[in-house]
């Protein structure tokens, strides 16, 4: 199977793995599945530390993507074609976080199962998307 991590998945999974569900971690460890990370989510990573939002203490932020690639991550980058068809994603008022609106755009684009604990995203579920806890 083919998955994509959301950011708080693929942080937890590289440095605090206890706060999987367990579907997750087994999902996350058996090396049969395609673990996909996108592009965004390091974005997001590096915009929130900047802005104090996220604390890393135990390790320096930019070796994250060597972390996702040690643990068999594949990156996801961001295509031409899932920018300029975001706009088919239908807006919810109660969401409108960008990083996470692309990260659910990208999975319903590339036909990807989204690992995310957000209870917000279940609302996409009506436009497509595959979501797992």
């Amino acid at each position: 199977m083919n998955y994509l991590v959301d950011t708080h998945t693929l942080v937890w999974a590289c440095l605090s793995s206890d706060k999987l569900s367990g579907k997750v971690h087994g999902i996350v460890e058996d090396r049969n599945n395609k673990i996909l990370v996108s592009v965004i989510s390091f974005w997001e990573v590096a915009l929130k530390v900047r802005v104090d939002k996220f604390a890393f203490r135990d390790i320096e932020i930019k070796i994250l993507p060597q972390y996702a690639k040690n643990m068999g991550f594949s990156v996801l980058d961001l295509q031409e074609q899932d920018a300029i068809s975001f706009l088919d994603l239908p807006v919810k008022e109660n969401h409108k976080d960008p990083f996470d609106r692309m990260l659910i755009w990208q999975a319903i684009n590339n036909n990807l199962t989204l690992l995310s604990k957000d209870k917000l995203f279940q609302q996409y579920t009506a436009d497509g998307l595959k979501l797992l806890w």
